[in-house]
This record gives structure tokens, C-alpha cells and sequence, in this order.
């Protein structure tokens, strides 16, 4: 067994979207090892059931576990809505979301009580936002909207293009003419957009970024269980990527969102899980 300390963290999502979850647990507990998984050959989840969700998430933990990590994240909103509380009782390790450490991030930042989030399809129609928030704050009012193509334009590489302002526009009209004053980005991707939905919202709206959120109660969870690695062995924290199809692809586009240059990607065979 190795030490528990210098274990690594699993992150995984079901392609490139959880990387932004990556980058904050990076900047946040630079010590920590850190072994990816994007699902990349049956991305996007946002559209398939629960039981597929909650299948797929079953496989990927048990590859991370042969990895050895001491804790994961679920950097995928639409498989921490839909399958974290079934894994979170079939496996003997910490297992964080992002929807609650998002959720209740947006009840801190409310001050009139109306919140937004932004989603994948499965996503907002799990309701669990809005479950969330309003198990933390009844008083508190959610507006869900599912934005299907945000994430498409992400991954192919459109964050700059003009289609994807109109797509925000598309998307968002309705919402900017409600009063909410936060806004929650209920999809990993999404944070890549976050400028633009940041000038198409307006300043007097709050927008919450759950991937923060949740690196920072990682940063709890591993401290509670003495489990947060310290630096002391004084080697360079280590980050391991993996995917279950183009690799190419998944590392170039991901050294376009990690501070630093992502080495070589592995493929794995996740249905043998």
C-alpha cells in the first residue's frame, strides 16, 4: 500500500470539461499527484440515462482505483448529479461532486434569493440544482435552462468564434431578463466560456465556478483525513492523463487549458473495467 499522503487524486469526466476541475485542484493544492480520465470515446453524457451515467462512472472508478488514488473527484456535473450518491455507497473511497460545493457557493453568493444554473440536458433535468439549493435555502428561487451545444462549441475549439456568442444569446435571453444574481456554470466546460457569458449577463450578476469550489473541499476533505500531501517528500507533483479514445486530440486541446504542457496521453480500454 502505498503512502496514503503521496497518493494521487482521481479526477474524471467524460472528456476535456473536467480539466478545468484539474487546473484548480493544480492551483490550489500544487502538491497534489494528480491521474486524469476523460471518457472520450462516449462523450457527451448530457444526453444518455442515468443507469448509462451511473454504469460508466462504475467503470472509470474501478480503472482509477488500479491507479491507486487516494480520493476522486467527479469533475463531471452530469455524472455527480446523476451517479455520485450510487458510487458513493458501492466504493470504500472519499468521492466528491462538484454540483454541492457549486450549489452551495451560489446560496453564499445570492442576495435576493434567485439563482441561474446553467447545464447539460441531463443535467437540468435531474433537477438536482435546484434540489441542492433548496435543501440548503427553501427560500431561494432556481432557474435551470439546459445549454446543449455549449459544449460541442468548447470542444471543437469555437470559444473565440462569433457562432458562439450568438449561441450564448440563444441560450441566455431569457435568464438576462430575469433578476437572478447568480449564476451557477452547471457544466465543466462552461468556465472556458466564462468571459463571454460574463459580458453577455451583465456585472450585477455573480457567476460561480464549481470547480473552485470543489478543489477547495478537496483541499478539506484531504486535510480532515490527514490525507493532504504535504510536499515534504520533495518530489514535483505528478499529473497522469488517460482517455478512452483520441488522445491526440484530448492533449492538444488540454494544453490549451493546463498552466502547463500536458505529456503524453494513454488510452484505455474502459469497457474492460
Amino acid at each position: 500500500m502505498m503512502d496514503k499522503k503521496t497518493a494521487p487524486v482521481g479526477v474524471f469526466d467524460s472528456g476535456v470539461g473536467g480539466l478545468t476541475v484539474a487546473r484548480e485542484i493544480s492551483r490550489q493544492l500544487p502538491d497534489e499527484n494528480i491521474v486524469y480520465f476523460g471518457d472520450t470515446a462516449r462523450v457527451p453524457y448530457g444526453s444518455k440515462s442515468q443507469n448509462t451515467i451511473i454504469r460508466f462512472s462504475e467503470q472509470i472508478i474501478r480503472f482509477l482505483k488500479t491507479k491507486e488514488v487516494k480520493a476522486i473527484v467527479i469533475a463531471c456535473n452530469t455524472a455527480s448529479a446523476l451517479a455520485l450518491d450510487a458510487v458513493k455507497d458501492e466504493f470504500d473511497i472519499p468521492i466528491l461532486g462538484v454540483v454541492i460545493p457549486g450549489a452551495r457557493a451560489a446560496v453564499e453568493a445570492t442576495k435576493n434569493r434567485k439563482v441561474g444554473v446553467v447545464g447539460t440536458e441531463a443535467t437540468v433535468q435531474s433537477g438536482m440544482y435546484t434540489k441542492v439549493i433548496q435543501g440548503m435555502n427553501p427560500e431561494i428561487t432556481v432557474i435551470e435552462k439546459a445549454c446543449p451545444l455549449f459544449v460541442p462549441l468548447v470542444e471543437e475549439g469555437f470559444k473565440e468564434h462569433q457562432v458562439t456568442e450568438e449561441v450564448i444569446e440563444y441560450y441566455l435571453e431569457s435568464m438576462r431578463s430575469t433578476d437572478i444574481d447568480a449564476m451557477i456554470l452547471g457544466c465543466t466546460h462552461y468556465p472556458l466560456l466564462r468571459s463571454k457569458i460574463r459580458a453577455y449577463m451583465g456585472d450585477k450578476i455573480q457567476i460561480v465556478n464549481p470547480a473552485y469550489e470543489t478543489a477547495m473541499d478537496l483541499k478539506c476533505l484531504l486535510e480532515e483525513n490527514d490525507m493532504a500531501n504535504d510536499g515534504t517528500e520533495g518530489q514535483h507533483s505528478n499529473y497522469s492523463f488517460y482517455v478512452s479514445d483520441a488522445a491526440e486530440k484530448f492533449r492538444k486541446f488540454a494544453n490549451t487549458v493546463m498552466p502547463f504542457d500536458v505529456p503524453i496521453t494513454n488510452v484505455v480500454n474502459i469497457e474492460g473495467y
